[in-house]
């Protein structure tokens, strides 16, 4: 990494930390909500990194920490978040975890050993992850709450994955290509860690400005 990356993967990661400290100061509001959950996903997250970080990996790799168990946590929990919640479709989130659940069959059989094992995975939970954005958005145009979209939680949440999540699926799906244009590679690996930062902090807006029943 440039030295510009290295202070922004940094920066990520205290980006991380920001949005869980903020959320624990908001646990007496939600603690009787279903947000309390996104509260414990956070803080989840923050030391799931930070141990992937610093963190020693003597029974398994860094990659599969990060494939077999951060990544599947990461896609499930919002899987849930959008479809059993805010979509209020439970059916759904069983229906699309478990296609993202199976679609480690195909990793193994077809992948195991390969760099692209991770670009598969996160290419295929990005693009589930994708429709329920777009389900979203939907649902927030036509609400009558449109006029009020600051104050929507899932506003800045939706924004967060967009920008972040969705924004890197090319990058993430053409990773082994675009490695091979390392200057092409470099602008889009700085947008992937920039876009991380940029979510984490809407994440800590979500609760500043987000109401707390939306």
């Amino acid at each position: 990494m440039t030295d510009f990356q290295e202070f922004v993967s940094k920066t990520m990661l205290w980006a991380e930390g920001l949005a869980a400290v903020v959320s624990l100061l908001y646990y007496n509001r939600v603690k009787n909500q279903y947000w309390i959950f996104f509260i414990f996903y956070l803080v989840f997250i923050f030391l799931g990194e930070a141990y992937g970080r610093w963190g020693k990996f003597p029974y398994f790799s860094k990659s599969h920490y990060y494939n077999y168990f951060l990544m599947p946590i990461q896609f499930i929990f919002f899987y849930w978040l959008y479809a059993a919640k805010s979509l209020r479709k439970p059916k759904l989130f069983f229906v699309l975890s478990l296609l993202y659940l199976l679609s480690f069959i195909p990793n193994e059989l077809y992948f195991s050993g390969s760099k692209i094992v991770f670009a598969f995975n996160y290419t295929f939970g990005c693009l589930v992850l994708m429709l329920l954005v777009v389900m979203e958005y939907y649902k927030q145009i036509n609400s009558q709450e449109i006029l009020n979209f600051s104050k929507n939680r899932m506003f800045y949440i939706n924004l967060g994955v967009t920008l972040s999540y969705i924004g890197t699926l090319p990058f993430m799906a053409l990773f082994s290509v675009l490695i091979n244009y390392m200057e092409i590679w470099n602008i889009y690996f700085s947008y992937f860690l920039i876009s991380g930062v940029v979510m984490y902090i809407l994440f800590a807006s979500s609760f500043i400005w987000g109401k707390q029943n939306s």
